[in-house]
């Protein structure tokens, strides 16, 4: 990945789940220990669980709902919030993704946590892992009613924090949300190699992706903006 053109830059918009937070956490608890909870209520396998849950969940991929707790409690008729809790020892950030939240404060960027967790699910790993003090702002796709996959979300978000696009650079770990991202206008776009640590590394196919927060700073400093 070649030096961003952090003097073209103004604004960063930094997805949390699999971008700055390692997304072992969400995949052991919507694959493993949610599965074994619901299969422990309803006295059936595992295999049965994820046979009854897995369809349930591609179904509402990529909508509000699929980040929804109360949605999920609901649903599930399980405490959802109070059985991430359960594993939130394993909530962990990425490697040097807080040097790199650090450099952004001291160039002087705007930086805004966007992502589509829930409230609950932001609020536990923010106690777990500080990092709202490197932001501007902490905004979930629920405060908007809206996910990130819809560009309604790019509408609220640009009414709501005043960014440039054009000057503009968002990272998620997502495809579809990146190319809603650059539907909206956002000029400078970067997906994750491997957002899951003991996951295999994605093919993030026509994005430039981050392997290194570290190399991200080079070139990251406090600069006059080039306008």
């Amino acid at each position: 990945m070649s030096q961003l053109p952090w003097n073209q830059i103004d604004t960063v918009l930094l997805d949390m789940d699999g971008t700055l937070l390692d997304l072992h956490f969400d995949n052991q608890f919507w694959l493993h220990h949610l599965p074994q909870r619901y299969a422990d209520k309803h006295a059936i396998s595992l295999d049965a669980a994820l046979a009854e849950l897995l369809p349930l969940f591609q179904q509402h991929a990529g909508q509000l709902s699929w980040y929804c707790l109360d949605f999920w409690s609901r649903e599930l008729d399980l405490p959802v919030r109070a059985l991430k809790e359960e594993i939130a020892h394993l909530i962990a950030l990425r490697p040097d993704a807080d040097h790199f939240l650090a450099a952004l404060r001291a160039a002087g960027k705007r930086v805004a946590l966007i992502t589509n967790a829930h409230r609950d699910s932001l609020s536990l790993k923010m106690e777990r892992i500080e990092l709202a003090p490197f932001f501007d702002r902490l905004i979930s796709s629920h405060d908007y009613g809206f996910a990130k996959e819809d560009q309604q979300f790019w509408f609220a978000l640009q009414q709501d924090f005043g960014f440039e696009p054009a000057r503009s650079l968002f990272i998620d770990d997502s495809l579809p949300i990146l190319r809603s991202a650059r539907q909206y206008g956002i000029a400078h776009l970067l997906g994750v190699r491997q957002p899951d640590s003991r996951g295999e590394r994605k093919d993030t196919e026509e994005f430039a992706a981050v392997d290194c927060y570290l190399a991200l700073c080079e070139g990251l400093q406090a600069v006059e903006p080039e306008r």
